[in-house]
Order: structure tokens, then C-alpha cells, then sequence
């Protein structure tokens, strides 16, 4: 048996995290970067510092948020964030006003996208059910 086990079990392990810079996925896809100052039973949490950054391509920009209470449910990943790697980042950091032009414009590409697949399926008889949303089919 690994000596260097963690006894703590489920959220309790987060207490090792506290005070350190994560990095956390949301169910909603969007990712938050900030340092924990607090977690509950639930998994809740509480990010001090914290920036929102969105990837588009090999591009990326961080809009600053303060701080931000996460319900742990909408947690999908959490990690430590390497301090000394984020420096450097094989990507470009680009302007708020840059990156989410940059994200509206793929969002624009993938709904004209999703139009020409449901039309091409329709024409074969099949309908596909694009309004419904992950959660809507579960």
C-alpha cells in the first residue's frame, strides 16, 4: 500500500487545494481561474482572484470576475494550476474585446453548421432534435 494515500474521502480531499490557483471546467463550458478560499461538504466553492478565460483557436483571453461561488454541481474538472508552466503557454493572449469577437464568430459558424446537417437529414427523412440541450435529455 502507497504510503503517500490521502485519507480524506470525496470533498474532504479539496481541503488540500485551499489557498492554491485552479483551474475549473463548469458543466456550461466555461472555464474559471482563481485561487480556492473555501469548499463545503457539497463541493461548493469559493474563488478569490478569479479570471473567466475562453480559448478560441490558439487564442485566449481572461476577463476578470473577482470573487465567484461555484455550486458543486456545476464542477465537471478541477485542477492545480503549475505556476511555473503558465508562463509559458504555447498560445496568444489576445484583448477581451478579441477573443469573445472571436467567439462569437465560431458559435455563428457552428449554428450555420448544425443548420446544413439538420437540412441535409431532413431531406433523408431523419429530424434532429438541435434545441434540446445536454441537460434536456437526461
Amino acid at each position: 500500500m502507497a504510503a503517500n494515500i490521502n485519507p480524506l474521502a470525496g470533498t474532504a480531499h479539496l481541503l488540500d487545494e485551499l489557498d492554491k490557483k485552479l483551474m475549473v471546467l463548469l458543466r456550461d463550458g466555461r472555464t474559471l481561474i482563481g485561487y480556492l478560499r473555501c469548499v463545503d461538504q457539497f463541493a461548493n466553492l469559493v474563488l478569490h482572484k478569479t479570471i473567466e478565460r475562453i480559448h478560441v483557436g490558439r487564442e485566449y483571453g481572461d476577463i476578470p470576475r473577482g470573487i465567484f461561488i461555484v455550486r458543486g454541481e456545476n464542477v465537471v474538472l478541477l485542477g492545480e494550476i503549475d505556476t511555473d508552466k503558465e508562463d509559458n503557454l504555447p498560445l496568444t493572449e489576445v484583448s477581451v474585446d478579441e477573443i469573445l469577437d472571436a467567439q462569437r464568430r465560431e458559435q455563428d459558424a457552428k449554428i450555420e453548421q448544425q443548420k446544413l446537417l439538420s437540412k441535409a437529414l431532413k431531406e433523408r427523412g431523419l429530424n434532429l432534435l438541435a434545441e434540446m440541450g445536454h441537460d434536456d435529455m437526461f
